[in-house]
């Protein structure tokens, strides 16, 4: 059987450094998505899109592992973009207004057809309040600028001042939504550890 590292071979998009920020190319790639709104850390929505996103990604890697290319890799981690209608009112002081996507990155061998497959499967043998809004797309983030965060999330404001600071200091500016990357399980890590991509579309 053959097995894929997916983080490996896409190294240079999810193994960014908490020492200096890097401007990465960000191909076309799939993604399960899940749009909602309110604070993710209140929401139910969001704790709902969470859970469908991993259910499904787990079965359709299993259906690809057991299927005719008999691959195996592991499911990529949880993605988040985050934005306010006015981007002046995106402040960590007043989270109940945010939008924000949830979604989770697919490999090439799962398609359109096997994700919709996987999520009635998933969805048959579990109770997922966040499947039926759960989307298969394309995503081309193109030009973006990116660092690790270390630390509990409410600590993210530092290094995302860090980010800001690099892109105009380029002569770059902010083209698209805030793109986190959530890299470990926090329900297994001491918030001192937790480990989130910064990641910030740019235009010249």
């Amino acid at each position: 059987m053959k097995k894929v590292d997916l983080k490996k071979e896409l190294k240079h998009l999810y193994g960014a450094t908490a020492k200096s920020v890097a401007v990465v190319d960000v191909p076309a790639m799939n993604f399960l998505m899940i749009d909602g709104e309110g604070d993710p850390n209140t929401s139910d929505d969001y704790l709902d899109a969470v859970a469908a996103l991993f259910t499904v990604s787990y079965t359709a890697k299993f259906m690809i592992k057991k299927g005719p290319a008999a691959v195996d890799y592991g499911v990529m981690p949880l993605e988040g973009l985050w934005w306010t209608d006015d981007p002046a009112d995106f402040s960590p002081d007043n989270k109940d207004i945010w939008k924000w996507t949830a979604m989770i990155m697919q490999p090439e061998w799962v398609t359109a057809e096997l994700w919709a497959d996987a999520r009635a499967q998933a969805a048959g043998k579990k109770d997922l309040p966040g499947a039926p809004r759960m989307r298969f797309e394309s995503f081309a983030e193109g030009r973006a600028a990116q660092i690790l965060h270390v630390g509990p999330y409410a600590g993210e404001a530092p290094t995302i001042a860090r980010l800001h600071e690099f892109i105009a200091g380029e002569g770059l500016s902010r083209a698209g939504r805030h793109h986190e990357i959530y890299l470990g399980d926090p329900r297994r890590t001491a918030p001192a550890k937790f480990k989130t991509i910064i990641r910030q579309p740019v235009a010249r």
